[in-house]
């Protein structure tokens, strides 16, 4: 069941726009099978920087540099070495709170952001540092203090901060970054804690997919969360995709693509995630309950994904067209940034980038909020009725 009609969210950005980014293989994954390792497009560096750099080649307006422990490379170290080698993408770069000092972190990403030229999101990341087991409420305090030591160093004179696990007062003069105000904020997580974090500090909410009544019925109670620090937000979908010309081609892809499906294999690569036991990886495993027996719910929404990954675990299986559709009503919800993937990264980079990103209206978000000196579209699209 979906959505007949609805309003768009009271949202950030009302334009009828969208942010298209890709997906980075720098925490490993990229394969052509899903639960085979690949040992021709393992995590390295230069694998990494050929997907940014077609990325970048095929029009993506942002990539996203995820962030994990066990496996892949280190965002901050990746995502400078590349910024000399781009011009146009936007990296969008994920930061677990409380691995770095926080004023440290700050004049990082301060020098980055100025090597970038403005061209940083970051993705705020709370779960639990690599090898430990914390405490949710201990988590959720440390991201809000080290957001706003984070704000405070980008925006004032002195760092002047005193809370439960932080106290500064320390001159900011080595952390202003490139962008007024410092790069947008992502963030996502389904918990009552990570909802109210982002509520109140954050740009961009971040969802994986579920059903189009649960997703709205979550930007609904983001909005209101939002209104009551006097703020709004924008909203992002993390989601994987499979475009052919035809959906039986698309349907057939998807196939092969769970062909090799070991569960013993997969449940080790999902155990390995820092996510793999949060209140979002259940919702997600709740959801792929509702398909059907190949996976599919919502006509084009594949929910097998998640057999083998922990986080994100649909992904639209489809035509260019039915995709664009579904996009179309995406946005129509209010959604405004989309952070899409395939098996293989590179192939199916260009599959979408030929059959649909030409149909979506590509803009970089930070531009619609005059964070950097660059002119918005000058005739928006206007926000359309869901029907």
């Amino acid at each position: 069941m979906t959505l007949s009609k609805i309003t768009t969210a009271d949202i950030r950005t009302t334009q009828r726009v969208a942010e298209i980014s890709w997906f980075n293989d720098i925490i490993g994954g990229d394969t052509e099978y899903l639960g085979i390792l690949d040992s021709t497009r393992r995590s390295s560096f230069d694998h990494c920087r050929d997907i940014t750099l077609e990325a970048e080649r095929l029009g993506y307006s942002s990539i996203l540099y995820p962030t994990a422990y066990t496996v892949g490379q280190d965002v901050l170290t990746v995502t400078s070495a590349l910024a000399q080698e781009t011009s146009q993408i936007t990296f969008l770069a994920a930061i677990r709170t409380g691995e770095i000092h926080p004023p440290m972190l700050a004049r990082a990403l301060a020098s980055l952001d100025h090597q970038l030229k403005g061209r940083l999101i970051l993705n705020i990341i709370n779960s639990d540092l690599p090898g430990t087991r914390e405490n949710a409420d201990f988590r959720y305090q440390r991201c809000t203090e080290v957001i706003e030591i984070l704000k405070q160093a980008w925006t004032q004179e002195r760092i002047q901060f005193k809370g439960e696990i932080y106290n500064f007062d320390m001159p900011a003069d080595p952390v202003k970054p490139y962008q007024n105000g410092g790069p947008l904020l992502y963030f996502g997580g389904t918990s009552e804690g990570s909802r109210e974090v982002c509520a109140k500090y954050c740009d961009v909410f971040l969802m994986w997919p579920e059903s189009e009544e649960a997703m709205y019925a979550t930007m609904q109670d983001m909005t209101a969360r939002a209104a009551k620090y006097g703020r709004k937000i924008d909203f992002g979908l993390r989601i994987h995709v499979v475009a052919r010309e035809t959906q039986e081609e698309a349907r057939t892809y998807a196939k092969k693509l769970i062909s090799k499906f070991d569960e013993k294999r997969a449940a080790e690569i999902r155990a390995r995630g820092e996510d793999s036991r949060s209140l979002g990886v259940i919702r997600q495993d709740e959801f792929r309950k509702t398909a059907d027996d190949e996976g599919y719910t919502e006509e084009i929404l594949w929910t097998h994904i998640g057999k083998v990954f922990s986080g994100c675990g649909s992904g639209l299986v489809g035509s260019a067209e039915q995709i664009v559709t579904k996009l179309n009503r995406y946005m129509d919800m209010g959604f405004r940034a989309f952070i899409f993937s395939g098996f293989p990264l590179i192939e199916e980079a260009n599959h979408f980038a030929e059959l649909v990103l030409p149909h979506l209206p590509n803009v970089s978000l930070p531009r619609l909020y005059d964070k950097i000196p660059t002119e918005i579209p000058a005739t928006p699209l206007t926000t359309a009725e869901l029907v």
